[in-house]
């Protein structure tokens, strides 16, 4: 914690969460237990899966997420972060052509099993000894025949690649298709792109957030820009009404190299965060080209601000997004996609409306004692978490340091120890422990910790008179 003044529930409070992937099941946990404490939070704001955490606390949807039926507790999210088909494709064809050389080889080595076992059968004067190595010499010649394994073999390698070419081909036309016009480079990286997939969750999210705003109907999903023209409408009416709170959720564009903000807020704040241009006057460029209004003409751009934030930086295709002709970018096409350490920039952007003491929330553990080293993760998604893991734990830790004085007060919300790596979705074994962690425990710990390190604490001795 870090701060110069005391808490007080009386004081601007913007509630920040930080964190990629399984994250947000943590931030769920932290939600519930702030909103039976009752404790005032007057901006919600987000980067990364903390963005579906903003959007859903700022209308009032934080029970969809962390409830029996929340959807972070739902079978799909296991499906979040696959790798990508064309990888699978390769997989697969790898497995299957081993297979193929290992056929042959596997009737061969069945010999040193078949000999043995009719010598002793021999041995012991029974005739089935001579019968199983006739029949095994009878198989063994069969199968090495012209018509055998000698002809199926090539031609099933000749089948296996045909297939393998025929994923890739489609690969690359759907990213052709896809809208990935300004590219540049070998036909084989377009084939290939980034290796992990982030289709299925975002459109999870975007189903997610349809049904919260439907209120849990079945009815089909619109396009992106009405179910964002949806969302901003009912955020921006129900601003100061209870259970609605003021929004910002950060993104960060790859082609301008910028971070943008996406704010829904209330006056005299939206007027002091987004300048002249909340006047209707024209707004300083470096502002303009980097901040939403989605009570403006960007209202439109809401669920391709969610689907950037879930979109993980360089293992992930970036989410591209057209802008209106009328925008600031006039027309123009970009990538967006999160930026770890974007809590930084957060921290600013709350400041910047109004803020006068920040809640952070982060499910990366902050610090490890000696001794306390785990092994190393081989395979490639949790490679990838552990490198995200610690770059938002240490970003947060630098973030927090560096902003303290900006604020009366600074808190954190994070876990003593998490054996979830962020893109541990369907589970980790927690070898402290000896066990398998699920991800509806992170939940449950969210919910603990937010209780034990600031509602307890800090809630519970504030004195109620400042």
């Amino acid at each position: 914690m870090a701060g110069r003044e005391p808490y007080s529930s009386k004081h601007r409070t913007a509630l920040v969460l930080s964190g990629t992937g399984t994250s947000g099941a943590y931030h769920a946990g932290v939600l519930r237990a702030l909103a039976e404490a009752g404790v005032r939070i007057d901006v919600v704001a987000g980067h990364g899966a903390g963005a579906i955490g903003a959007l859903f606390t700022a209308i009032e949807g934080g029970p969809a997420l962390w409830g029996e039926e929340g959807f972070w507790r739902q079978k799909a999210v296991a499906g979040f972060y696959a790798w990508r088909p064309a990888l699978r494709a390769l997989g697969w064809a790898g497995a299957a052509a081993l297979a193929l050389v290992l056929v042959p080889l596997a009737g061969l080595a069945g010999g040193l099993v078949v000999y043995p076992a009719s010598l002793l059968l021999g041995l012991a004067g029974l005739d089935a000894g001579r019968t199983l190595a006739d029949a095994y010499a009878a198989f063994v010649r069969d199968a090495f025949s012209a018509g055998g394994l000698a002809s199926w073999v090539p031609r099933a390698s000749l089948l296996l690649a045909a297939a393998v070419l025929a994923a890739l081909a489609v690969a690359a036309c759907r990213g052709r298709i896809a809208g990935r016009t300004r590219e540049r480079g070998k036909f084989w990286w377009r084939v290939f792109g980034a290796p992990v997939d982030h289709g299925a969750v975002v459109a999870y999210w975007h189903t997610a957030l349809w049904r919260l705003i439907t209120g849990g109907a079945r009815a089909p999903r619109p396009d992106a820009a009405d179910l964002s023209s949806r969302y901003a409408e009912l955020l921006t009416e129900g601003l100061g009404q209870p259970g609605f709170r003021e929004l910002l959720v950060l993104v960060h564009d790859l082609d301008t190299r910028r971070d943008i903000v996406m704010a829904a807020l209330t006056e005299p704040y939206r007027r002091a965060f987004f300048g002249r241009r909340a006047a209707g006057v024209a707004a300083a460029p470096e502002r303009a080209g980097e901040t939403l209004d989605l009570a403006g003409a960007e209202r439109d751009l809401a669920t391709d601000v969610l689907a950037g934030a879930l979109c993980l930086p360089v293992v992930t295709e970036p989410w591209p997004v057209t802008f209106p002709a009328d925008s600031y970018w006039r027309g123009e096409t970009h990538r967006w996609c999160d930026r770890p350490g974007a809590i930084a920039r957060l921290l600013e952007e709350v400041q910047a409306a109004g803020a006068e003491q920040v809640i952070v929330v982060s499910a990366a553990t902050a610090d490890r004692d000696p001794h306390t080293l785990t092994d190393l993760r081989l395979d490639g998604r949790g490679r990838i978490g552990a490198w995200l893991a610690s770059e938002g734990a240490a970003s947060v830790r630098d973030a927090v340091k560096a902003a303290a004085p900006a604020f009366r007060r600074v808190l954190t919300i994070c876990p003593d120890y998490n054996p979830l790596g962020p893109l541990d979705l369907i589970g980790t074994y927690d070898e402290r422990s000896d066990r398998v962690q699920l991800l509806a425990e992170s939940i449950e710990q969210g919910y603990a910790d937010a209780y034990r390190q600031f509602i307890e604490p800090v809630v519970g001795g504030a004195d109620p008179t400042i």
